[in-house]
C-alpha cells in the first residue's frame, strides 16, 4: 500500500483528488494539507510515499518547496499551469497533473507510482512482472519488457517493435499505455510510445532508436525532454 498526501491549497481540488485516491486500492490517503509545510512532519514520520503537489499557493508554491528538500519522496504535480512542466521534470517529479483532472489520467499516473515504488523497495512481487502475452493471429507470443524498443498504433492494431521482432496485434495503443505505464516508458506522440533507456537521441522533433525515427508531437515534447533529457544532461552549468 502506498501513503498518499494531498497538498493543494483549494478546497474543491483536495476533495477531486481525495475521492481519486479512495477509489484506487494500491492508495492509502495519510493527510491532505493546505500548504508544503506541512508535509515536513509527515516526511519524518515517514507517512508520505508519494505527495500530489500543487504549485500555485500562498505561502510557498511548490517548486520552491521541492528545492528546499533533501531527500523528497514520489511527487506527481497537480496544477492548472502547464509551464511548470519542464522546471517540474528536472526536480525529478514523477509525473504532471494538469486540471480539472479526470479519473482516467489520474490512475494512469498513480499505476506509474506503484510501478517506481515497487522498484523502490524491491517487492519480489515485481519479479513476476516482466513479461506478459499478446495474440499475435492464432499464436500467443511472449514478450518482454525490456527487449521492447517502442510500440506503433495504428488504428485497431499495435506493433510492437522490439529486439526479438516485430508483433503485431489487435489491442489500441490506449490500452497497451496504460499496461505499459511505469518508469520505463513514455508517450511520445499520438501514434507511439517508446521505452525510455532504448532512445539514442534527440533531434527537432524526432527521436532515436537503432535505425528507427520517431516523430515527438509539439504536445509530448516538454515531457520527453524532461523525462528523457533533463535528468541526465551533462552540460558547462
Amino acid at each position: 500500500m502506498i501513503n498518499c498526501v494531498i497538498i493543494d491549497d483549494e478546497p474543491l481540488a483536495r476533495e477531486g483528488l481525495g475521492s481519486y485516491v479512495r477509489e484506487v486500492d494500491f492508495l492509502t490517503l495519510s493527510a491532505v494539507c493546505e500548504n508544503p509545510l506541512e508535509l515536513l512532519p509527515l516526511i519524518d514520520r515517514q507517512a508520505a510515499d508519494l505527495v500530489f503537489l500543487d504549485i500555485q499557493m500562498p505561502k510557498m508554491n511548490g517548486i520552491e518547496f521541492l528545492k528546499i528538500l533533501q531527500k523528497p519522496p514520489m511527487v506527481i504535480i497537480t496544477t492548472a499551469y502547464p509551464s511548470y512542466a519542464l522546471e517540474g521534470f528536472q526536480l525529478n517529479v514523477l509525473d504532471y497533473l494538469l486540471k480539472p483532472i479526470t479519473f482516467e489520467r489520474f490512475f494512469k499516473s498513480a499505476a506509474k507510482a506503484r510501478d517506481y515504488y515497487k522498484l523502490l523497495t524491491g517487492d519480489p512481487a515485481k519479479q513476476d512482472e516482466d513479461y506478459f502475452f499478446i495474440r499475435c493471429g492464432s499464436k500467443y507470443e511472449k514478450v518482454l519488457f525490456e527487449d521492447i524498443l517502442y510500440v506503433e498504433g495504428m488504428q485497431n492494431y499495435v506493433t510492437i517493435h522490439s529486439t526479438k521482432g516485430k508483433y503485431v496485434t489487435m489491442l489500441s495503443l490506449k490500452h497497451l499505455e496504460y499496461k505499459l505505464a511505469g518508469a520505463a516508458f513514455i508517450r511520445v506522440h499520438k501514434s507511439f510510445i517508446a521505452a525510455i533507456g532504448k532512445i539514442d537521441g534527440i533531434e527537432g522533433n524526432q527521436l532515436f532508436i537503432g535505425s528507427s525515427r520517431i516523430p515527438i508531437s509539439r504536445s509530448y515534447r516538454e515531457q520527453v525532454i524532461g523525462r528523457v533529457i533533463s535528468k541526465r544532461l551533462w552540460d558547462k552549468k
